[in-house]
Parts: structure tokens; C-alpha cells; sequence
């Protein structure tokens, strides 16, 4: 690699940070997400994020937001300039039922943004992410939001992190009051109290009062109640907790929390500027043949999402491409690891909602759409240079399984047409039936909204009318040694043999008390949760 090619490469990793926002639906990420972009100069009034603000509808408002292109076609990257950095915002889908679609986005980021609501503290969805999280040890930055609105104690908040999550809690920002009292934060980064004056909606950047935590003029600005109570809580924080370790936040042991309003915009730009210093650059990557280096200098990346049909005049195919290596261009010939191909990457495209935009060249952490067709699917792994692969991506344990019956079956061709590209995007797992007779489908979904979704799609972009016919069963599990081992089990009670797209078994029961029942009966038989991550095997 030439000297100035190892220094261009270091210079744009060094450059670059790249997170995904994680959270219970209705916490405020796409309100989060808005005022990150405004802070970043991305869009010059919060709101103006084409169809975003639909994220927040009920359930029954999905049909209306899909065709306006709502919760799972805007789920991309949000790419923004901001303080000499380059931000790569993973945008993921609000609903719960889309959990699957977060779990892929985080494979893709560096960092995570746990986003919780004041009034509640920690909720169902957000323990399920933080687990993934986990799982690849990724930094996680709290926001605690909604502090204009009536909230929990502030050191409750944490105290729940601590035991709940098993994470180190350090404030960086702490509130001044809370609710229709909240007047603003102290940056314990820069020792200065930040007072802020609302804007009409948060449309425009906070206005704010910036002075020293021993400034006289504070007992001017501030009741002295509440300045009296943040003195107190400060004195515990700075008794009691934790010293700020960046090993420890790097590792995903430690998260550093921030107080703010997003809503208002109060304290979202001491988060960013925060995380920014603190955040993880793009890392090494495991590979089949090593721990691969972003300044490695051969280009490689994997596609962790794919999207259908997110212009519907062209009926396009999106693969979205997590940039690991070296140093991307236009019209680049690369190594496709699975099938041993090469391909010419084209009319590459940085993606922002749903605007698109040409570009010639990107870097590890950035991420870039490319046009599909039918080449890539979840997880594969593009290169030059010596062959390598990325770890795949797994699939988790879905809650609702149902058959899919084409109603007409001279539309067997955009049937099957419409399965397999929905399969490929990730929109649901599908599964099928051991006995050759049955041959529909089965949709395994983890949530009641990934099922309408299907079959809203299927009528609307392959002209198909479909049912549904709801199985019995709530669980599935794979089976860790394949066939064998569940011909050597015998036969099995309680439970249907089922095979996913690999053409591998997974077991379906009707609750986790079966499942129980049946490794009591047979101890031998190791059933996953999680599915066996595949690479370089195309699903059937």
C-alpha cells in the first residue's frame, strides 16, 4: 500500500462515527433523529425529514404510512458533517414488530444510542436491543428524553441502568428541574450549567445561557429550590459515582448518560459534541481469515439490509453495504465471497431518507447503497484482494408462524416471485413444511405487523391477493447438529419439525413449557434460540 493511501485511509477512519438509535417505540427517536440532523446541518428546520414524523402512528395507521413510504422503507442511513466529523446515523424502525430489521442495522454499527423516556425508564423493547448490543460487546450512549414533561427521579433512572442492564452509569449532563420546570443541563465535561430558552416546536436550534457552576448570576436565573436541589444531586453524583473510563464505555460496560428534551431540543447538542469525543471509530472486523484492520488497504464490506421497491416508479432493489476496509469507488470491480462472482458496482448511492445522491468514494464505517439485482442477500460479504468472509447475520427465535395461501394460482410466478424477494429483504423469515405435499409457505414473524405488511406488499407490488392461516405455535428453536441429530432424538413430542431457508431444522412449539418438557425428555437435543450464522450458502 502506497504511504499516501495508508494516510488518507487513517484520516477518514479517524474522521468517521457511526451509531444506530435503539429504543421502545414512542420513547421520541425519530424526534431524536430530526434534531441530530438539524445540529448536523443535514435539514435547516426539524420536521422536514419526508414522511418520518408517521413513525409515531398507531398500528392502525400502518397502511396509510407504508404507502407513504414510513417505518420500514425510511430505516436507512442518515450521513451528516458535523464539528470535522462524518456521522453515519443508522436509522432503524420504530415498532417493536420490526426488531429484526434492528438487530441486522446493528451489525452494521460501531455504537448505539439507548434512547429512554424519562417517564418511563427502561422498557421491553430496549432490554431486547441492549441484548444485542451485548452480544457484540457495542459502546452504548444513553439519552434519557422527555425531561419537559413529568419524569422518574434522575438518580432512579440510573440506579434501574445499573441493576436492570448490569451497565456503569456516568452523567455526563445532568437536569435542572424537570417537567414545565426543566430549565436546563449541567456539562460536567466543561463544568458549565447550559440554560435553555424554548423555540417554537424545536424547530430551530435551542437558544441557550451558558455560565460557571460558581457564577453569582445563577441565583438570578434559576428558583432557588431547584438550584439548591441540583447542588445536592451533584454532590452525590460527584461523592458516589462512577469516574468516566473510556476503556470501560469502548468494552459496552460503562454508558455515559446525557438529560435533555429532544422535543425542545435542550441538551442534544452536548450530546453530540460529547459523543463525538467519546464514540468508537470503525474497528477491525472478524473475517474468516483474520481480524481485518479499516485501514487495511484492499476494499471489503458486507450487506447487512436489503430493501425492495423504496422507489415504486422502478421497482429498484437496494442492497445497503457496510464499508470495513479500505477505500471504496464508483464502477470498482469486487469479489462476491458467496458465489465466487465478480461485480462492477455501479451507480453507487449515499442514502438519506429517501433521497439518494451519486457518489464516487466512501470509507470503513460509511455505509452505501447499491442497486440489486438479485445478486446480493443478508450478510454477504464483497471484497478485493485474498478471499475473506464476514461473519453472517442470525436470525432470531419469531413468535407468529402462519401459512401463506396464493388465492389465485395463475399468479404462481409473482407468487413466488414476491416470497423470495421478501425473504431476501428480511421482511420475515420463512419457513416450510417436511412433508413435500405442503408446499406454501410459512411466515414466521416476531411481530402481528410484519404479517399485514407481507401481505400489503404482495397485493400492492406483485399484485397478489393472499391469506393467511394462522399455526399454533409462539416458539421456535433451531437444532444445533442439523438433521442427524434430530433423526438420532427419535421421535419428539408436542413439538412440529419444520425447515427454515438454509433447509435446516427448527423445532415449533406452542410455548416455552413444551420446550422445557421436551429437554427434560431428551437432554441430548441442543436447541438455539438464536439461528446458526451463515456464510457463503445462498437460503433456498
Amino acid at each position: 500500500m502506497t504511504a499516501e493511501l495508508q494516510t488518507e485511509l487513517q484520516t477518514e477512519v479517524d474522521r468517521r462515527r457511526n451509531f444506530a438509535i435503539i429504543s421502545h417505540p414512542d420513547a421520541g427517536k425519530t424526534t431524536l433523529t430530526e434534531k441530530l440532523l438539524l445540529y448536523g446541518g443535514a435539514i435547516h428546520q426539524a420536521g422536514s425529514v419526508k414522511a418520518r414524523r408517521t413513525q409515531r402512528h398507531a398500528t392502525s395507521d400502518w397502511m396509510e404510512m407504508e404507502q407513504q413510504r414510513g417505518i420500514s422503507i425510511t430505516s436507512t442511513v442518515l450521513q451528516f458533517e458535523y464539528g470535522g466529523a462524518q456521522v453515519n446515523l443508522l436509522d432503524t424502525p420504530g415498532h417493536q414488530d420490526f426488531g429484526e430489521d434492528t438487530y441486522r442495522t446493528l451489525a452494521a454499527a460501531d455504537n448505539a444510542v439507548m434512547l429512554e423516556d424519562a417517564a418511563k425508564g427502561l422498557e421491553p423493547q430496549t432490554r431486547k436491543l441492549f441484548e444485542v448490543c451485548q452480544m457484540r460487546s457495542i459502546p452504548i450512549f444513553t439519552f434519557i428524553n422527555k425531561m419537559d414533561r413529568p419524569s422518574r427521579d434522575p438518580l432512579e433512572l440510573l440506579d434501574e441502568i445499573e441493576k436492570e442492564l448490569g451497565l456503569t452509569t456516568y452523567p455526563v449532563t445532568w437536569p435542572i428541574g424537570a417537567g414545565d420546570r426543566f430549565k436546563g443541563v449541567f456539562d460536567r465535561r466543561h463544568r458549565k450549567i447550559h440554560l435553555f430558552e424554548r423555540s417554537a416546536h424545536g424547530s430551530k436550534q435551542a437558544e441557550d445561557t451558558v455560565i460557571d457552576l460558581g457564577d453569582p448570576r445563577i441565583e438570578d436565573l434559576l428558583e432557588s429550590d431547584l438550584y439548591y436541589q441540583f447542588k445536592d444531586e451533584l454532590e452525590i453524583l460527584e461523592e458516589l459515582g462512577a469516574d468516566l473510563d473510556l476503556e470501560q464505555v469502548h468494552a459496552g460496560k460503562m454508558t455515559p448518560v446525557f438529560f435533555g428534551s429532544a422535543m425542545t431540543n435542550f441538551g442534544v447538542q452536548l450530546f453530540l459534541d460529547a459523543f463525538l469525543e467519546y464514540a468508537l471509530k470503525p474497528g477491525s472486523r472478524r473475517s474468516t481469515r483474520e481480524e481485518i484492520s479499516p485501514t487495511y488497504e484492499e476494499f471489503t464490506g458486507f450487506v447487512f439490509k436489503l430493501q425492495a421497491n423504496m422507489d415504486p416508479k422502478h421497482r429498484d432493489r437496494i442492497a445497503f453495504v457496510r464499508v470495513c476496509s479500505g477505500k471504496f469507488e464508483k464502477d470498482m470491480t469486487v469479489n462476491h465471497a458467496r458465489t465466487g462472482k465478480t461485480v462492477r458496482l455501479s451507480r453507487p448511492q449515499k442514502l438519506f431518507a429517501q433521497d439518494r445522491e451519486s457518489i464516487e468514494e466512501a470509507y470503513p464505517g460509511d455505509v452505501i447503497g447499491l442497486n440489486n439485482p438479485g445478486v446480493f442477500a443478508i450478510g454477504d460479504t464483497i471484497y478485493t484482494g485474498k478471499k475473506l468472509e464476514y461473519e453472517g447475520i442470525p436470525c432470531f427465535s419469531p413468535e407468529l408462524f402462519a401459512y401463506l395461501r396464493n388465492v389465485n394460482p395463475s399468479k404462481f410466478k409473482q407468487f413466488h416471485k414476491g416470497v423470495s424477494e421478501l425473504r431476501e429483504e428480511g421482511a420475515v423469515q420463512i419457513m416450510y413444511s417436511v412433508d413435500e405435499s405442503k408446499r406454501d409457505p410459512i411466515l414466521a414473524a416476531v411481530g402481528q405487523l410484519q404479517f399485514e405488511v407481507v401481505q400489503f406488499r404482495m397485493q400492492n407490488e406483485y399484485g397478489v391477493e393472499t391469506r393467511l392461516e394462522p399455526l399454533p405455535f409462539s416458539v421456535a428453536r433451531w437444532v444445533a447438529g442439523g438433521w442427524e441429530a434430530l433423526e438420532k432424538a427419535g421421535r419428539l413430542f408436542n413439538t412440529v419439525a419444520v425447515k427454515d431457508s438454509w433447509d435446516r431444522p427448527v423445532l415449533l412449539f406452542r410455548n416455552e413449557w413444551n420446550v422445557q418438557q421436551l429437554q427434560e425428555d431428551v437432554p441430548d437435543l441442543e436447541l438455539r434460540k438464536i439461528a446458526p450464522v451463515v456464510s457463503g450458502q445462498e437460503p433456498i
